[in-house]
């Protein structure tokens, strides 16, 4: 919603300044210049990435119309459910956790914490970190630099849509002027008809308008959102490593989830006293 209210603030002040100065909307929309502009953009995202890019961007664009990737809600559901486990290896010792990271898909607490069980990449990442401490393969000090590794990964993967928004966003000035000369020396052939050369000019010229336009006004801005929102879906694997490390160093459940809490930006970042009520009164 609130991509929306920027958009509707953008193209308001573009258009009511633009007719204030006594222009209209008409003036600035010719076909034959968006068909060459938006063929361009197209084109060159498709040369520049490899089909997984340019669906992370298709996807990324949908997410981001949706808000934060995770709230409070989704951070208590985590917290419980990690509090939940690690009390369970700790009474029981790790070989009690092996049907839950062993098969995630059927473990029965997992189930019980849908908006975690649900997340299938945190899941994963999740299974990941403990099963080679449930199976004795690694150390409890080794777990740490295996999650680092996934998390780094993890965030590479998601920087590739945003650069390549960048550098399409990059272009696309010089694609609106490329539009604009291809209008001009189509104009040239007009000379001796002065009225309609001075609309083709009007007409070459909203392509390098539409270039700067698209490129500042629309895909820099769309990129940077994606770019926090990439940044938020990190943070909750980061949450989880943070715990999850902690809890194989031997610090108890509570301490656990206390060092992933201080992970959370501030706005969904519940308090140490709030998280520790929440976890010791959860059913």
């Amino acid at each position: 919603m609130v991509i929306i209210i920027g958009f509707i603030i953008i193209m308001g002040g573009t258009i009511v300044g633009f007719m204030m100065a006594g222009g209209t909307i008409g003036l600035l929309i010719h076909p034959a210049e968006i068909v060459t502009i938006f063929g361009m953009l197209f084109g060159c995202a498709i040369i520049m990435a490899p089909i997984s890019v340019l669906k992370g961007i298709s996807n990324g664009l949908v997410n981001i119309l949706k808000g934060a990737p995770y709230n409070k809600e989704d951070y208590e559901d985590l917290f419980k459910m990690m509090y939940e486990l690690f009390q369970l290896g700790r009474r029981n010792g790790m070989i009690a956790l092996e049907e839950h990271v062993m098969n995630p898909d059927g473990s029965s607490l997992f189930k019980k914490y849908d908006k975690f069980h649900s997340n299938q990449r945190a899941v994963d990442f999740f299974c990941d970190g403990l099963r080679p401490l449930v199976d004795g393969r690694l150390k409890p000090e080794q777990i740490g630099p295996l999650m680092d590794s996934g998390v780094k990964h993890i965030e590479h993967e998601k920087h590739a849509p945003v650069h390549v928004m960048h550098l399409v966003a990059d272009s696309m000035p010089a694609f609106g002027i490329v539009a604009a000369v291809m209008g001009i020396i189509n104009t040239m052939q007009y000379l001796n008809d002065t009225n309609k050369v001075g609309k083709m000019i009007a007409a070459a010229l909203s392509g390098t308008f539409l270039g700067i336009f698209l490129s500042y006004g629309v895909i820099n801005p769309l990129a940077v959102n994606l770019h926090f929102y990439n940044d938020g879906e990190a943070t909750y694997l980061k949450v989880i490593k943070a715990s999850v490390v902690a809890f194989a160093l031997g610090l108890p459940p509570l301490v656990a989830c206390e060092i992933g809490r201080r992970e959370i930006e501030h706005r969904f970042q519940p308090s140490a006293g709030d998280l520790e009520t929440m976890l010791k009164t959860a059913k």
